[in-house]
């Protein structure tokens, strides 16, 4: 397959910074004392409770539902009793807290009977779908999409192609390696499930060249399934890799369209994370309640990729990593790149959650002063989305959200190339990411304002047309009167011929 590889536009060579993590095995992370599980871990609506304060669960437990077609249920990742449902910190840019169910665990961390999906390579793929949307798995290469919406595929474009994305580009963040490496079985297995459940004809499972033990592992995981349809492919370290339409370019040569989806050319790219969630949750009946997490970074003792609860508070995360050392002047969720800044670690351990960052203040020195732009171009070579973010910088400093949209704001990645190339030291996805939270917002508004205008015509249009029909009853009844007026009119006039006929009458006799 190498030789029919491609190149996607810009990415840079980056460091790996992943010695440290990978140095020792996957480290199982007993259940701490509380676990607080937000009721929004992934794209879309927040997952609606279905247990009160009071209340027992058990580890795999349902305690929260998904709300709507883009959403994923929650679980319990130990055994315990439901303390609150409230507003607790969570691991979001804002800082700010959001809805959470908290559980004191009782320790015995019993779990729920599993109901595996026995024989399931002859089940219907909306039964395999469904058992993945029932056991809340989202991506968990970091977008929390929620994975039974990407198995679905399209009626209207015939799949072709799954892609396992195990391009692990971004420094410091290992927990995929290390996946690959102990447990290829369970991420091949998970290939083969996905494969029923869209009805695709081949897989890819692309690993970057700079992770030999990963490739090895899952060439000896494939050889014993011997499925022919599935296949490992090398591809090179290159920043940012593991972007999904980057890979597809890489993979196939082919480029998603701009406002489209892989669907849309019969791809599907899913985390090789997430692929061995599918495993557990058909092969054993298990949903996701933990999550493998890369613990790095000049600020922790021991660097290290741990499996901890879903729920788990970083603080805890990182004693059971030895602690702090030194002065941690950021703690970031996510890598360097594209991860952001947590203001506490009280937060907790997400889905999402694939890699903490105790950077020192050696590693994260602060930026120099931002610099006038220079329009040297190099943002625009090192863009993956072949973007030109000194015209999107331009007229986002102008605030002109027209033109910023027809530059194709919405196509970049926030990757962060820009800005590491950038000579000015200009933040450059700060600004975008304003640009695109300013314009959500006034479409925001914009579908408001339309919503409240179709309302008042609504009424405008219900109030005529209430004027209309009273109108038509009360000249009905105009009518009626006048004709029973008319005929009042008739019958007086036959009495009054009566009455005469009736003294002629007399008179004659």
């Amino acid at each position: 397959m190498a030789e029919r590889l491609h190149r996607f536009r810009g990415g840079l060579e980056l460091p790996g910074m992943k010695e440290a993590a990978t140095a020792s095995p996957i480290r199982v992370m007993p259940p701490p004392k509380r676990i607080v599980l937000p009721l929004s871990q992934h794209i879309g609506e927040p997952a609606k409770p279905r247990v009160a304060p009071g209340e027992r669960v058990l580890r795999g437990q349902m305690v929260a539902a998904a709300e709507g077609v883009i959403s994923a249920a929650i679980h319990a990742s130990t055994s315990g009793t439901v303390v609150a449902i409230e507003d607790h910190l969570v691991p979001h840019p804002s800082g700010l807290a959001a809805p959470c169910i908290i559980i004191d665990a009782d320790g015995r961390d019993e779990a729920i009977e599993p109901v595996p999906l026995s024989d399931w390579e002859n089940r219907d793929a909306g039964e395999i779908r469904e058992r993945v949307r029932d056991a809340g798995i989202v991506g968990l290469g970091g977008a929390a999409f929620p994975s039974w919406i990407k198995l679905s595929g399209n009626r209207d474009q015939p799949l072709d192609t799954l892609i396992l994305n195990g391009a692990e580009c971004e420094p410091c963040i290992s927990c995929d390696d290390m996946l690959m490496r102990e447990r290829a079985d369970e991420v091949i297995s998970g290939a083969r499930i996905m494969l029923r459940a869209l009805h695709a004809r081949h897989c890819l499972v692309a690993v970057e060249d700079n992770k030999p033990e990963a490739a090895e592992a899952l060439q000896a995981a494939l050889a014993k399934f011997a499925d022919p349809r599935i296949e490992l492919v090398i591809v090179p370290s290159r920043y940012p890799q593991g972007g999904e339409r980057q890979l597809i370019e890489t993979l196939t040569g082919r480029e998603v369209p701009h406002d489209g989806l892989p669907l849309d050319i019969g791809i599907v790219c899913h985390n090789v994370a997430t692929a061995a969630a599918v495993h557990r949750a058909v092969v054993h009946g298990e949903p996701l309640t933990s999550r493998i997490v890369t613990v790095t970074g000049g600020g922790v003792a021991e660097p290290c990729n741990v499996e901890a609860r879903i729920g788990t508070r970083m603080s805890e995360l990182i004693a059971f990593c030895g602690g702090y050392r030194g002065d941690v002047a950021r703690l970031i969720m996510g890598g360097p790149m594209m991860g952001f800044t947590l203001r506490s670690d009280d937060a907790p351990v997400i889905k999402a959650s694939n890699c903490l960052l105790a950077g020192t203040a050696e590693e994260f020195a602060p930026r120099r002063e931002t610099l006038p732009c220079i329009r040297c171009g190099a943002c625009a070579d090192a863009c993956p989305a072949s973007l030109l973010p000194q015209m999107l910088y331009w007229h986002t400093r102008a605030r002109d959200f027209e033109r910023v949209q027809e530059y194709d704001l919405f196509d970049c990645i926030e990757c962060g190339s820009c800005d590491l190339v950038c000579p000015s030291q200009i933040p450059l996805v700060s600004h975008f990411r304003y640009a695109k939270t300013e314009i959500w917002g006034k479409n925001e508004e914009r579908a408001k304002a339309d919503n409240a205008r179709r309302r008042h015509e609504a009424r405008q249009a219900r109030l005529e047309r209430e004027a209309r029909e009273q109108e038509e009853k009360r000249r009905r009844k105009l009518e009626a009167l006048e004709k029973m007026k008319s005929g009042d009119a008739k019958k007086a006039e036959i009495a009054a011929a009566l009455e005469r006929a009736q003294k002629r009458k007399e008179e004659r006799s």
